[in-house]
């Protein structure tokens, strides 16, 4: 099942199955990578899910909560429209594969969770604190390095709906020639352990840079979130 809303394409991933009762897990894509992502979750998982896969936003901007200036010479001003984003989200992707599930697949929908990869695990955990629709988040390798989200998460409340919280990141995505990027090891392990005071929480190191595997740490994310 494919559809576009305001040019944003979204793909639904689904399986034949009894299952009446079955989660929904939201995934933003940066380049529609949802169908890899898909395949890899069914290698290891073995609970049923349902997966739509969001791509063709504009990444540096729908993806980030506040405004950052490029980080090098070439890079992107991330312009901070998570906001709306996640308004277009609520108000009209969330609703019309509802629709789909409930009426074309005969499926209730257990919860909905939210993953995604890089600036899309930033995404993922900011919309715990902006809406209550979610009871599920993956972070893999996620952003945490953004200015000043730390303190955001200290400052702020998560949403009372969130039991569960999956944190991971490269071994090596530390080792970075840009000087914010080289925090962001620190600020994940500060954010989780923040967090997982009073929240299911778990931060999984993988092998690597924050390039590498980047399907597979996708996948293992909402493997542990579904379970």
């Amino acid at each position: 099942m494919n559809f576009e809303i305001d040019k944003k394409q979204i793909e639904i991933f689904y399986n034949e199955t009894e299952n009446k009762k079955i989660p929904v897990i939201i995934l933003n894509t940066f380049s529609g990578e949802g169908n890899k992502v898909w395949e890899e979750c069914q290698k290891l998982n073995e609970k049923d899910f349902i997966l739509v896969a969001i791509s063709k936003m504009s990444w540096s901007n729908d993806m980030t909560p506040w405004e950052c200036p490029p980080l090098y010479k070439g890079d992107s001003y991330c312009k901070g429209y998570a906001d709306d984003y996640l308004e277009l989200i609520e108000n009209e992707i969330i609703p019309k594969a509802e629709d789909f599930i409930t009426n074309e697949l005969h499926k209730e929908i257990e919860y909905f969770g939210v993953a995604g990869y890089s600036l899309g695990g930033l995404f993922a955990l900011y919309s715990g604190y902006k809406t209550d629709i979610f009871k599920r988040i993956a972070s893999a390798s996620g952003s945490m390095w953004y200015p000043n989200f730390e303190k955001y998460v200290k400052e702020n409340k998560i949403s009372k709906n969130i039991d569960k919280i999956y944190f991971s990141l490269g071994n090596k995505e530390k080792n970075s020639k840009i000087e914010i990027l080289k925090t962001v090891e620190d600020k994940t392990k500060e954010i989780y352990d923040y967090l997982s005071n009073n929240i299911n929480t778990i931060y999984e190191e993988n092998q690597g840079n924050h390039f590498q595997d980047g399907i597979l740490r996708m996948a293992k994310g909402i493997k542990w979130i579904l379970e």
